[in-house]
C-alpha cells in the first residue's frame, strides 16, 4: 500500500506502527480463514496480534467442507443408527471449542473475536463471508491441509487469492521463525 509506514517483526509477532495513510485506517475488521493446519494457526496468532496493535474487529472462520458433508450424507443412507446431522452438529461444538481454545492462548489485550463455522465449498463460504460481514482485510495461510483434491481443482489458497473482494495478505511459512 502506497504511503504506509508499517513494521512487521515476525519472531514472537511484534508489531509496530508508525504512520498510516487512509487506506490502512479504513481497515477495520479482519478475517482469518482457520482450518486447523499448522499454516492457519501461525495466519491466526498473526491476525489476531495485527487486529489488536489495529485495535479491530477479528473474525475467525472455518468451513466444514461439503465434500465431507456429502460424504457422512452417504454413509447414513448406508447405517442404520448414524445421524449425518447429528454428526455434523458435533462437530461443529468441537470446532468451536477448539477456536475457542486456542483463542485464549493468544495473549491479546481487549480483542473483539467472532469464530463463524460455515458448511460448504471453501473458498467459496470464505468469500461470501467476506461479502456478508463487511471484511476489510483476510489473512490466511500460504496452504492449508493438503489433499488430493488440492492437486486436481486448486488450492482454496489460490482460489481466494482469484475471488477475494479485499485485500488479502497471505503469510509464507515458519513466520515465527
Amino acid at each position: 500500500m502506497v504511503g504506509m509506514s508499517f513494521a512487521f517483526h515476525t519472531s514472537g509477532y511484534s508489531i509496530e506502527r508508525y504512520e498510516w495513510d487512509e487506506e490502512m485506517n479504513r481497515i477495520r475488521k479482519i478475517m482469518v480463514a482457520y482450518d486447523f493446519s499448522d499454516y492457519s494457526k501461525e495466519a491466526l496468532e498473526f491476525a489476531a496480534k495485527l487486529a489488536d496493535e489495529l485495535k479491530n474487529d477479528l473474525m475467525i472462520v472455518n468451513v466444514i467442507n461439503q465434500r465431507d458433508v456429502d460424504a457422512l450424507q452417504r454413509a447414513e443412507i448406508e447405517s442404520a443408527g448414524f445421524s449425518a446431522d447429528r454428526f455434523i452438529k458435533d462437530n461443529e461444538k468441537d470446532r468451536m471449542e477448539r477456536i475457542n481454545e486456542i483463542v485464549e492462548k493468544i495473549s491479546v489485550k481487549d480483542l473483539s473475536v467472532e469464530i463463524k463455522i460455515k458448511i460448504g465449498v471453501p473458498f467459496r463460504e470464505l468469500v461470501q463471508t467476506v461479502k456478508d460481514s463487511g471484511v476489510d482485510l483476510v489473512v490466511m495461510g500460504r496452504k492449508g491441509r493438503s489433499n488430493l483434491a488440492g492437486v486436481f481443482f486448486g488450492t482454496t489458497a489460490e482460489k481466494m487469492f482469484r475471488h477475494c473482494p479485499v485485500p488479502l495478505l497471505s503469510l509464507r511459512e515458519n513466520m515465527s521463525r
